[in-house]
């Protein structure tokens, strides 16, 4: 099963920059990374007068857009999947999956925490937290990097969730 390990956080609090980051860092080392992004408004990325557009609004349930180089599935949901139904449904040849959000979940978390936003942790150890990312040293519970320091943090990615793989 692939690991899922999320990255959380308040509003621009870094988290795509550090997903970013992550993602060179880890596939610099030879790993195949997959992402979630959560986005509790909604998205489109189908668009008004395109043919795939006009297949959904005919009635079709799921629409796949195929390339020689990506594929696309557009698909009616009614519910907000948790992320364990997302990569059983669509997630494969990753070894990894850095998930966006999704801060309720009960899959390991790493926090990023700006001191500028002056606003509260949301998560503790209870929550699955296995680290925190700040821009100031703090002591905590759990391990504590720079938010720049992608290295460190993948460093705890691949020895938690990766190495015992290729074991």
């Amino acid at each position: 099963m692939i690991p899922i390990v999320s990255i959380v956080g308040k509003s621009n609090s870094g988290k795509t920059t550090l997903i970013e980051k992550l993602i060179a860092e880890l596939m610099q080392r030879g790993w195949r990374v997959a992402t979630i992004k959560h986005n509790l408004h909604g998205f489109e990325i189908d668009h008004e007068g395109k043919d795939s557009w006009r297949h959904k609004k005919a009635g079709a349930v799921t629409t796949v857009l195929a390339s020689p180089h990506r594929v696309a599935v557009i698909e009616d949901v009614d519910t907000d999947y948790e992320l364990a139904e997302i990569r059983e449904r669509y997630i494969r040849n990753a070894d990894i999956i850095l998930a966006e959000g999704y801060k309720g979940n009960p899959h390991p978390k790493i926090e990023l925490f700006r001191s500028e936003l002056r606003q509260e942790r949301l998560c503790g150890p209870e929550d699955n937290l296995i680290a925190l990312a700040f821009d100031r040293p703090v002591s905590a519970e759990v391990p504590c990097f720079n938010r720049d320091d992608s290295a460190g943090i993948a460093d705890l990615i691949e020895e938690r969730f990766l190495l015992p793989k290729r074991d």
